[in-house]
């Protein structure tokens, strides 16, 4: 039986480039080479595309991330011919496609932008569609959504560029009711990239410039004071199912970009130690959230949680992390699907949502 041809696309222009280098390099270490050929396509930090022999390495001891290098291997475009299903290198060489599978962090890789070129060029694709990737990505959006299906959520303000600039005060003193400390964060970024931990109002205004640096929007959300992070795995099309929680307990004030990446001291605690009641509820509202948003294939949904019984919903990620010590792959583990199956049923799921049959 012939192997199916599986585009794993990583790194994209996103401030997540170099994170997505990561998580693709556990995909490409997992994947099945029994039933897969894989081809790596990295795209740089410019938007070019090339296939690549695998995603940079993330050497020992590193202080930063790795990140795609355009020379490294050939530019290569997507066939432009109607349902060609095709990479173009520069020099007129193809290579067919089956799924790809997108292992993009952010902008122009997990909003919505990628699964829209891959939907116009007629190519399956693993996880969610071009609606429900948008509102993954989007902070506000989601938590309308959300609110309409009566999950519980954090205290919130949104912040816009052009109401920053011609009322900042307003903006501040909305801000500041929420009570100190606030998490400021931009609207439609991932991977803590961007965010602040506020505790003094002196501080709120350098982190909200700060926030919308990275786009037009920014969250101002109030702090869960004491509150357990608690994160759930949601794998499915039309019948999604939860894994078992798992609770994050950073090696910092909180879990920032170096406690996820970099550091060693944060601890990953699957199955998370909680009461079968609230498990039950942890589950049923992660799957409440991907059905919120139209979710498929995955997502990884997260929450806050205050003892005995406080549980609200943070957000929706619908490309979560895939490196080492990320949850997503951990909490299916724990749940008896190991990394390779995982692997195995989120491309089924690609190939299924293509063709009209959601599972």
């Amino acid at each position: 039986m012939s192997r199916l041809r599986v585009a794993v696309v990583f790194g994209g222009r996103s401030a997540e480039h170099e994170v997505s280098c990561v998580s693709a390099a556990s995909v490409l270490a997992a994947i099945d080479p029994g039933r897969y050929e894989v081809i790596p396509v990295g795209i740089d930090k410019q938007g070019g595309w090339h296939i690549l022999p695998g995603p940079p390495a993330l050497e020992p001891g590193a202080t930063r991330l790795p990140a795609v290098d355009p020379r490294a291997g050939d530019a290569v475009a997507l066939a432009r011919e109607a349902g060609s299903r095709e990479l173009v290198r520069e020099d007129g060489r193809r290579e067919a496609i089956d799924v790809v599978f997108p292992v993009l962090h952010g902008p122009f890789g997990e909003d919505g932008t990628i699964q829209g070129l891959l939907e116009l060029a007629g190519l399956p694709y693993v996880g969610a569609g071009v609606l429900a990737s948008a509102i993954g990505m989007d902070k506000p959006t989601q938590r309308v959504l959300f609110g309409d299906a009566g999950l519980p959520l954090v205290a919130h303000e949104v912040v816009t560029r052009r109401e920053w600039a011609e009322d900042p005060e307003a903006l501040l003193a909305r801000s500041e009711a929420l009570g100190f400390p606030v998490f400021v964060k931009p609207a439609a970024l991932g991977s803590s990239i961007g965010i602040s931990k506020v505790k003094a109002e002196s501080d709120l205004a350098p982190a909200i410039d700060e926030a919308l640096s990275h786009g037009r929007r920014a969250v101002v959300e109030a702090s869960v004071e004491g509150a357990r992070e608690i994160e759930c795995a949601v794998l499915g099309n039309d019948d999604p199912v939860a894994s078992v929680p798992g609770e994050i307990v950073p090696a910092g004030e909180f879990y920032d970009y170096r406690s996820k990446y970099l550091d060693d001291g944060t601890r990953l605690i699957v199955p998370a130690e909680l009461p079968a009641e609230v498990v039950e509820d942890v589950q049923r509202m992660a799957v409440a959230a991907f059905r919120a948003i139209d979710c498929a294939g995955m997502a990884r949904v997260d929450f806050f949680y205050r003892e005995p019984g406080e549980l609200s919903v943070n957000e929706i990620n619908t490309i979560p992390g895939f490196t080492s010590v990320s949850m997503y792959p951990l909490m299916w583990e724990a749940s008896g699907l190991p990394y390779r199956q995982l692997v195995d049923r989120l491309i089924e799921l690609a190939l299924q949502r293509h063709e009209g049959s959601r599972a």
